[in-house]
Order: structure tokens, then sequence, then C-alpha cells
């Protein structure tokens, strides 16, 4: 199976190639590479005032049409959707853990949120 990067809004993820259709394609979302951040992605970091958004990662399987430059290779071990999005959700809870703001524990807050509608989700424990 050939993975390609594909970016979207401010996550990241291992996609397939569904159809081509000139320079625009259907991918297939396989694994989550980042998880989205979370809040008003026009005022990064922003508390107040401002609406702090709780952003999903796209699901498994989900269809997305791009076009071809927005796909980057991608070679490395595939690994399972809920895995890579436990990886994901880890690695920015970390970032996150690591930074001293309302911003970061708001987004620790969301993230926690999210853990449990994945569970419900994919039926599998998020931590």
């Amino acid at each position: 199976m050939m993975l390609y990067r594909f970016a979207h809004k401010t996550g990241s993820y291992g996609v397939t190639i569904k159809e081509e259709n000139g320079d625009q394609v259907l991918v297939q979302v396989e694994q989550v590479i980042k998880h989205p951040k979370q809040g008003d992605l026009h005022n990064p970091k922003e508390t107040e005032n401002v609406f702090f958004h709780e952003r999903k990662a796209l699901s498994q399987f989900e269809k997305r049409y791009a076009q071809k430059s927005q796909l980057k290779q991608f070679d490395v071990e595939p690994m399972s959707y809920c895995d890579s999005l436990q990886q994901a959700i880890s690695n920015l809870e970390a970032k996150l853990k690591s930074q001293d703001s309302l911003h970061a524990s708001m987004s620790l807050e969301n993230l926690q949120r999210l853990k449990q509608d994945y569970g419900i989700q994919y039926k599998q424990n998020f931590e």
C-alpha cells in the first residue's frame, strides 16, 4: 500500500489514492501523522474573545479531494489508524504539557473530551 502525506487544516495524515482525475485526486485517510491543533486557527494561542474550537482528526477511511501537488511521498511502516491516532494525540499532549499557558490547558481539556469521543467511535481506549 502506497501512502502519501496529506496536510488538512492543522492536521497531517497518511492517505492512499482512491481515484485520479487530472490534477484532482480522491484520497482516503489510513493513519494520523499529526493531530489538529485546538483553538481558534485565525488567532493561534488566543483564549479570550475567540471561539475556542474543538478540532477532531479526520476519521479512518474518510475521503477528501486534493490536488496532486498537496500529496508528499510518505515512506513509513504503515500503522493502524487507532495506533497512529494515539501516537498523534500523545505527541500533541507532550508538546502542550511543556507550555505553561491558558491556551495549552484549554487544548488539553479539548483533547480529553476528544479521547472519549474517539473511544466511542473506534471502540478502543485512548490514553
